[in-house]
């Protein structure tokens, strides 16, 4: 072995690798970044399906409002010669396999059967005619009706040999109130009375469930009927439906003179998705007159075979209510938007500052460019990729919905700018200083704010969006314009204001002002001005916020005026026809705490003004107590007029009686027309003769015009306005007043208990005798039989019940919280990104004597200015954004009625959230200053203490 030498063993030396080494080294760092990044994501991401959920919610609520009878395919065709129930059961088979695609059928499932052609007026001696008018039958055979009903006497009908009577069964109430009895054979009144060609009462149903849809557009099959004509109120009929048996069908045609043969499907609202709604209404048009129902013929057999359904204009209505609902579901989303890529943005330029040294540092000692920049993104791609994967998941989990294509889409790009954020910005490092150039910026500056004046005159221009025509993504994109516009303005205008500031503070005794707002003005380190990302953050935050506040505040205020306007007042209480309110429920009323002016008021709807050489012209006459009404109309702002127009209080309808009149028959009674009136008379002032129902004739003289009155909502039709006094004096029908108005602040449960003593004429009683049935309306089964009551309060809370508006307003708050809380993170970062500096200077001023109080000063007087400006400027760009664009937002929708186009400006409602984020972000810099700031001022001063 001597001789020989031993070459040294080499051992390889592999460097860490980087990602490793980094993510070691930086962990607060990195856990700090996947969490912005996975909460920015996630906000992102779950926005677009809040927005799919609330918009699906609004569309099945919607469509369940209007029952199986509008949301239904109703079918029918003339029954034939040879038609059973087996024939029935295979058309209505084949009706529901043309389903199944967009929409699906109810589980309830479809109801068929065949109707007779008309009622027939019954002439057995023994029954029911109030009025002495014959009650009338009309025949049916429904399939599956022992499903829904009971049997609560005799039996279910069957066939029967033609010279027996026509078994059939009725329901229980109407045998109760028709007085039919089991057995009893039933004839026509003007026919053959014999025995065996009429129909025999074999049972008696009640139904399980008379809310069951499957009794929808049936008539009167489950109860009896009491028609009242419209000709005359006192003459009344009973009407009911008799079922027949299967075997029976041919028999029910001829008993009937004729039948047809209906389907109904009810179409199931869960089935439905908005933004499947276009296929399925292109489906159900083809059912109804497409190449599905000319197929249905061809199948069937039946070239008469005719589908109706409301669902296509239902469809229309549900798309224009969501569309008009859609710019304040999307300002919200947008402007956090905004806010996140300017986090983002800011978070990349902090981390490019603080690593500064080390990216020129790996340059200087070789590495390519390229190769730097590809090291920096996998590095963050360590940390964003899985912290935005499992953001995204978190969204798709906690909001299901079927549509994912937005929210991927929305979290890839919030992902992506994530990445690629900081290898840009240190791109743009390695590249070398570049020389500053005012004019540069200011041509950007100019060219935003063209843009933004661009687009506010193209959204003026174009006006309200038509229904139907989808979201403007110009709507939504000018405020966040008109806040960047404003941001770069601030950016502007800061320095100078604060400088200005300064030099001002800078003359009184004490530095910290000055030091505090000299460094505001001219920014941190090498920066040569403060950075402009936390102002744009924070405006934008503003500005969205104020802009939807400013909107849903006018959606609450329009709401609570809409439904005064609807109700004529706070309340309004109406008797029956030909019912006067007494005077002392009026009085007793009008006395009532809360009650600011209260009137009751005669209509006539079918008063006419003579027109000499021309034909009469129909219109309403409001008869009223010219003081109060008045009243009543300015608290309104409705048909706001002088009582002294109408005789002021002399005009008045003395309680008690009728007024002896003041003149001749002939003289005029003074009067406001309507505007519609007046164009109708061709603007002529004279005098008019008003006729009324009773053919009783008055002099109208016109006094003022009034473009509506509050008794009509709807005054387009012309009216006039008469005085109660002169009125009654020459016409004393004019003193039946059946309507009481009221506003102020009104306990309606008072008015209740008033009304419980109001008269009940007897043909309202005896009808709701008969029938069981109390008058439809609000309030019905708080009031006498055929009075009704409705409030204002009432109107606004069935009006905020729709979940198309609670939709757009959560979602438009949740992303305003969002906004706030991204823009306080952009406030907070800036402190970050100025720490050491600000450290350094204060560690240096505290050894000359500065006191720890004083740097808490001096570091709030350093950022609340910026704060402040931004809030400020949010809140003039807000308002600056509604007054602009407000002309062209239709709240109809939102507000559940219609409206004229138009958002109005309210600073008092922008106010609150702006002060609201302003103090969020100024509550987080002083959290901040006390935290953060002592232990870097510490940390600085304890430099070199181990040395």
């Amino acid at each position: 072995m001597q001789g020989q030498t031993l070459e040294p063993v080499r051992v390889e030396h592999r460097p860490a690798p980087w990602v490793r080494t980094r993510l070691r080294s930086a962990r607060s760092t990195a856990v700090l970044n996947a969490v912005l990044v996975l909460a920015a994501v996630f906000l992102t991401a779950a926005l677009p399906r809040a927005v799919d959920l609330g918009a699906d919610a609004a569309l099945r609520d919607f469509l369940h409002s209007r029952n199986a009878s509008g949301t239904s395919l109703y079918t029918t065709s003339e029954i034939r010669d040879g038609d059973d129930t087996a024939a029935l059961a295979a058309v209505a088979a084949d009706l529901a396999s043309r389903t199944g695609g967009e929409f699906r059928i109810a589980d309830s499932g479809p109801v068929y059967g065949v109707f007779g052609a008309k009622p027939t007026p019954l002439g057995n001696p023994g029954l029911a005619r109030p009025d002495g008018l014959s009650p009338s039958l009309r025949l049916l055979n429904l399939a599956k009706i022992a499903e829904h009903a009971t049997l609560v006497a005799g039996r279910w009908p069957t066939g029967a040999p033609r010279d027996r009577p026509l078994p059939i069964a009725v329901s229980a109430h109407s045998a109760e109130k028709l007085s039919i009895h089991l057995g009893d054979v039933l004839t026509e009144e003007f026919g053959n009375p014999a025995p065996e060609l009429g129909v025999e009462v074999v049972g008696f149903y009640s139904a399980h469930d008379e809310a069951d849809p499957y009794w929808t557009d049936l008539g009167c099959v489950n109860r009896g009927c009491l028609e009242l004509p419209l000709t005359n109120e006192k003459l009344r009929a009973w009407q009911t439906t008799g079922v027949v048996g299967d075997e029976s069908l041919t028999r029910l045609v001829e008993w009937a003179r004729g039948g047809h043969a209906f389907w109904r499907q009810p179409v199931d609202p869960d089935s439905l998705r908005v933004d499947r709604l276009p296929r399925a209404e292109t489906e159900i048009n083809s059912y109804l007159t497409g190449p599905t129902a000319a197929g249905l013929m061809t199948t069937t057999g039946r070239p008469d075979l005719r589908t109706v359904s409301l669902l296509p204009q239902l469809f229309t209505l549900a798309t224009e209510r969501r569309e008009a609902a859609a710019p304040l579901a999307a300002i919200g989303p947008a402007g956090l938007a905004g806010v996140v890529a300017v986090v983002l943005l800011l978070a990349a330029a902090l981390a490019a500052d603080r690593r500064t040294a080390e990216i020129r540092l790996l340059r200087a000692r070789g590495g390519s460019q390229g190769g730097v920049l590809r090291r920096l993104l996998g590095e963050g791609a360590v940390t964003v990729l899985p912290a935005a994967g499992l953001g995204l998941a978190l969204a798709l989990l906690l909001l299901p919905t079927p549509r994912w294509g937005a929210s991927v889409l929305a979290g890839t790009a919030v992902a992506l700018v994530s990445l690629v954020a900081f290898p840009l910005r240190a791109a743009m490092l390695l590249s070398g200083p570049r020389p500053t150039d005012g004019r540069r910026r200011l041509v950007g500056e100019l060219a935003v704010l063209a843009v933004t004046v661009a687009a506010v005159a193209e959204v003026r221009r174009r006006g309200v969006t038509p229904a139907g025509s989808g979201l403007d993504p110009l709507v939504v994109t000018t405020p966040l314009l008109i806040a960047l516009a404003a941001g770069l303005l601030i950016a502007r205008i800061q320095p100078l204001l604060v400088g200005s500031l300064a030099r001002l503070v800078g003359r009184r005794r004490g530095v910290v002002g000055f030091l505090g707002l000299a460094r505001a003005a001219r920014g941190t380190g090498d920066r040569p001005r403060p950075t402009v990302l936390p102002v744009f953050a924070l405006l934008l935050a503003v500005t969205t916020a104020g802009f939807g506040a400013d909107m849903i505040d006018a959606v609450d205020s329009g709401r609570v005026r809409s439904s005064r306007v609807a109700v004529g007042g706070d309340v309004m209480l109406s008797g029956p026809t030909g019912v006067t309110l007494p005077d002392s429920f009026t009085a007793a009323a009008g006395a009532l705490p809360g009650v600011t002016a209260a009137t009751a008021v005669f209509l006539e709807t079918d008063a006419v003004v003579l027109r000499p050489g021309d034909r009469p012209l129909t219109i309403t006459a409001v008869v009223v107590d010219p003081v109060a009404y008045a009243a009543i109309s300015r608290s309104l702002g409705r048909g706001v007029f002088d009582p002294e127009r109408l005789g002021g209080a002399a005009a008045a309808a003395p309680a008690g009686g009728v007024p002896e009149p003041s003149g001749p028959p002939d003289t005029p009674v003074p009067a406001l027309y309507s505007a519609g009136l007046v164009a109708a008379l061709g603007g002529d002032a004279d005098a008019r003769r008003l006729r009324f129902g009773s053919n009783g004739e008055i002099s109208a003289a016109r006094t003022a015009t009034v473009d509506a009155t509050p008794a009509l909502r709807d005054s387009t039709r012309p009216f006039v306005v008469l005085p109660a006094g002169p009125a009654v004096a020459l016409l004393p029908e004019l003193a039946r007043r059946t309507y009481w108005y009221a506003v102020g602040d009104i306990d309606a449960d008072a008015v209740r208990r008033l009304a419980h003593q109001l008269p009940v004429t007897e043909i309202v009683a005896d009808t709701a005798r008969l029938t069981g049935i109390r008058p439809a309306g609000p309030n019905a089964d708080s009031l006498p039989e055929g009075y009704l009551m409705y409030t204002s309060e009432e109107f606004v809370a069935e009006l905020t019940t729709d979940p198309l508006q609670h939709a757009a307003s959560r979602i438009f708050r949740a992303a305003t919280a969002g906004a706030g809380a991204f823009a306080l993170l952009a406030v907070l970062l800036t402190l970050l990104r100025a720490a050491p500096d600000r450290a350094a200077s204060l560690a240096r001023l505290r050894t000359m004597g500065l006191r720890p109080r004083q740097g808490l000063a001096l570091i709030l007087t350093e950022t609340l200015p910026q704060t402040l400006l931004a809030a400020a400027g949010g809140a003039l760009a807000a308002l600056t954004a509604v007054a602009v664009l407000g002309p062209v937002f239709d709240l109809s929708a939102l507000l559940g009625t219609r409206v004229p186009p138009g958002l109005p400006v309210s600073g008092w409602a922008v106010v609150p959230p702006t002060l609201g984020l302003a103090a969020l972000v100024a509550a987080g810099v002083l959290a901040e200053a006390l935290v953060a700031g002592r232990r870097q001022i510490a940390t600085e001063l304890r430099v070199g203490d181990g040395n």
